[in-house]
């Protein structure tokens, strides 16, 4: 019997490393943001995430004009760009961070009409998760592409 156990024991111990468990990458509860480092047309993309028990709980992906102005209340640029890409800041924005939520990782696909704030989105999150693994809570500044 107690050989039975070592075995399973050893077998369990298996399977948690396989997982990762223990790997010390967790990510520390608490509020995380970055933000893009400069203005793109007139807009600063940023992503702030609330991390409880290493889970991404709350996921806010948006930009800000200068005055702090939020990009998915502008009803105009809403109407200009659905016309032109087919999806819009309030659409795009809520996507990205839902799948963030159901994924848990910075790889989400980008969506048609949006796959540059797509590929901020993924740069943003990768440096929120970055934080959270750290504890670091102040904002991170992520440099724009060029």
């Amino acid at each position: 019997m107690n050989r039975k156990r070592t075995i399973c024991l050893i077998f369990l111990i298996a399977i948690l490393s396989l997982c990762g468990c223990g790997s010390g990458t967790e990510m520390q509860d608490g509020f995380y943001t970055a933000e893009m480092s400069d203005y793109s047309h007139g807009w600063k993309e940023y992503v702030c995430i609330m991390v409880k028990n290493d889970q991404i709980v709350y996921v806010e992906f948006n930009a800000k004009d200068p005055s702090g102005y939020i990009k998915a209340w502008d009803n105009a640029y809403m109407e200009n760009m659905v016309t032109v890409s087919g999806t819009y800041p309030n659409e795009y924005t809520r996507y990205y961070a839902a799948k963030l939520l159901e994924k848990q990782n910075s790889g989400v696909d980008a969506l048609t009409g949006a796959s540059s704030s797509g590929g901020n989105f993924n740069r943003l999150t990768a440096a929120v998760m970055e934080q959270a693994a750290k504890g670091d809570h102040d904002v991170t500044v992520v440099e724009t592409a060029e």
